[in-house]
């Protein structure tokens, strides 16, 4: 069968990756084409469009950015209609998948949603939309079930697709030395991937750098961002490592991260963190009024409290995630407060096999 799978983001491209894996292995002679990445084309989809250049960020910047985006909506329904797919794979990426949704329904096209659009959070009436246009929806977090219940929706919880990437990852024994870091203590950087974000948090997060003596600071960089981006941000036990998130965390004894599904995978590797974030001011007045939800970071919305602190726009300063950084990075009452949490939302979000769970139903279904 040929399917056609949309990850527009780094997180997603590498979920969608473990899922064609899985379709892969049920429908031995699957055609997969789609919107992803890097991990998408190791996994054998071809790739028709490279998410790093669908990666814009709030609310102004997708006004600003409008006539383009509109043309890749154009072009992405214009090779579905090409390939004429089976199934189209919808992953996360809210925005842009949620109208392709809307344009395939109607024309006969059978839809899944993997990694739910985050309709809890904001525009809550955005549920009815999923009921309307998409055949199944495979959540990730069990209180997603309950929320759709209430608008009569039977969604399927697969569990969580980070233990299925954390499950493969092999430890790389020789990873201080490949990327000549110093025998101190590591408080990690993640900043995110998209280059706005990007800029904004390194300049905060490496602004903290004077109060920590004796740490080094490793920026998590990524590949769709060239190395010559973060050389400003770099300097005296300032260093960066790429596409090696993984085995930062496993060296880490804090880190500072900008909110988003980092902040999970830094729970579920044990470090305790400080969650950022910070966007223009058009953008964050806008969704202040449309939040639902108390919390920013998924590690709070699981654990239904702030086990992690969040400094949000005009909280987030240099001194204040100095601070806080200084709370967790030794042993405290509020690192070993903040690692109970994480075994909690461990023990919440289940074990591996989301993906191959999810990759295993599409074929059933589309087979019946």
């Amino acid at each position: 069968m040929k399917y056609f799978i949309i990850a527009g983001e780094r997180s997603g491209d590498l979920h969608a990756s473990n899922l064609i894996k899985a379709i892969r292995q049920a429908d031995a002679q699957a055609v997969i084409k789609g919107w992803g990445g890097d991990y998408m084309q190791e996994a054998g989809a071809e790739v028709l469009m490279h998410y790093k250049d669908l990666a814009f960020m709030g609310f102004a910047e997708v006004l600003a950015n409008l006539p383009k985006i509109l043309g890749f909506f154009s072009l992405c329904k214009k090779q579905i209609d090409e390939f004429k797919p089976d199934g189209i794979v919808l992953v996360d990426y809210a925005g842009f998948n949620m109208r392709i949704a809307k344009w395939a329904k109607p024309k006969g096209y059978k839809l899944f949603y993997y990694i739910s659009p985050k309709v809890w959070a904001w525009n809550q009436s955005r549920a009815l939309q999923l009921k309307k246009n998409i055949d199944k929806l495979f959540v990730i977090f069990p209180f997603e079930v309950d929320f759709f219940r209430k608008y009569n929706y039977e969604v399927e919880f697969v569990g969580n697709p980070l233990f299925d990437a954390i499950a493969a990852f092999k430890p790389n024994p020789d990873f201080l030395k490949q990327n000549q870091l110093e025998e101190k203590k590591i408080i990690a950087l993640l900043p995110g991937s998209r280059r706005q974000e990007v800029e904004k948090m390194l300049e905060l997060m490496v602004a903290t750098k004077e109060q920590f003596q004796g740490y080094q600071f490793v920026i998590a960089g990524v590949g769709n961002l060239p190395a010559e981006f973060y050389e400003k941000f770099l300097g005296h036990e300032v260093s960066l490592i790429t596409d090696q998130t993984y085995d930062l965390l496993t060296h880490a004894q804090a880190a500072m991260v900008t909110s988003g599904t980092a902040t999970l995978e830094t729970a579920l590797f044990g470090v305790p963190q400080v969650v950022c974030y910070k966007t223009s001011w058009l953008s964050y007045s806008i969704a202040s009024r449309l939040i639902r939800v108390p919390y920013i970071s998924l590690v709070n919305l699981i654990a239904e409290k702030e086990a992690v602190r969040e400094l949000i726009q005009d909280e987030l300063t240099p001194d204040n995630i100095a601070t806080e950084i200084k709370k967790v990075v030794v042993k405290s009452h509020e690192r070993d407060t903040q690692l109970a949490d994480y075994k909690r939302i461990r023990a919440i979000l289940g074990s591996a096999g989301a993906s191959a769970q999810t990759g295993k139903r599409i074929v059933e279904i589309l087979k019946n």
